[in-house]
């Protein structure tokens, strides 16, 4: 199927502006740089906070970029509807929204955010072309059938995901540096937003998010075969177990999120 080459403008694709402050603010949160990370909090609370309109632009995005394994009336189904949505906002308020971001990052951080490599931008890029009101119909509908074609493919390409044997030896081991090379998972992006937000004062309902996490991970390695013909598989489970009563600081983050990587190899 050919693919339409069009010129995109990331700094107006509300999902490209939210996944490069996640990876600034991922980048910061590592190398404990205090002064960018309580920024970019302070940005993603201001403009991606629930009934915002970049953030609800954003919801719509998600559902297309975030869903998989579906049939082909489904994935036809979701572009429907997330058009439909889509084109019931307010357009100027959103433009508006995404020129007050872009300044404020510009000041507060630098505009070297907007430069952040996304291996999925392709596809971030091809859901901001079929809300494009002047992209050309058949243009539009092979991007739909591209959008499509990803959609129901049962797994989203990433090169984060390691070989298992390699995550199983070295998980608790080695740097947590394979993350500036690669995409995020799903799963760990949340963590992290959930671990940001709840910053000032590490709550209850954080506290809920992680023990569900850590509840999810330990079914997903427990029901694998693999890991458990491993010698490291009692280890990993032990590993499990000791959170509850760990501090929980950038380690404690790091070490789940690389429980993360191993729960999506063994699905």
């Amino acid at each position: 199927m050919s693919k339409p080459k069009l010129k995109h403008n990331k700094k107006r694709n509300t999902a490209f502006l939210y996944e490069a402050l996640v990876k600034e603010l991922t980048k910061a949160t590592v190398e404990k740089n205090e002064v960018v990370k309580k920024q970019i909090v302070g940005i993603i609370k201001e403009f991606f906070a629930t009934g915002k309109p970049l953030a609800r632009e954003l919801d719509v995005y998600k559902t297309l970029y975030e869903t998989n394994d579906v049939d082909r009336e489904t994935a036809r189904a979701l572009i429907n509807e997330s058009k439909r949505v889509y084109f019931s906002m307010n357009q100027q308020d959103i433009f508006n929204e995404q020129s007050r971001l872009i300044g404020i990052v510009n000041k507060r951080v630098s505009g070297a955010v907007f430069g952040n490599f996304m291996p999925n931008y392709r596809n971030l890029a091809t859901i901001s072309q079929i809300f494009d009101i002047d992209i050309p119909i058949k243009t539009r509908i092979i991007l739909e059938q591209n959008l499509t074609d990803f959609i129901v493919s049962e797994e989203k390409e990433t090169k984060f995901v390691q070989p298992i044997d390699n995550i199983i030896f070295k998980t608790f081991v080695s740097k947590f540096n394979e993350k500036y090379n690669g995409s995020l998972l799903e799963e760990q992006k949340n963590l992290l937003t959930h671990f940001i937000m709840a910053q000032d004062k590490l709550d209850l309902d954080f506290k809920l998010y992680i023990n569900e996490e850590l509840n999810r991970i330990k079914q997903v390695i427990n029901k694998s075969i693999e890991i458990k013909s491993n010698s490291k598989y009692n280890e990993i489970n032990v590993i499990l177990e000791t959170f509850k009563d760990r501090q929980i600081d950038n380690k404690y983050l790091e070490d789940i999120m690389y429980l993360q990587v191993l729960a999506k190899e063994t699905e």
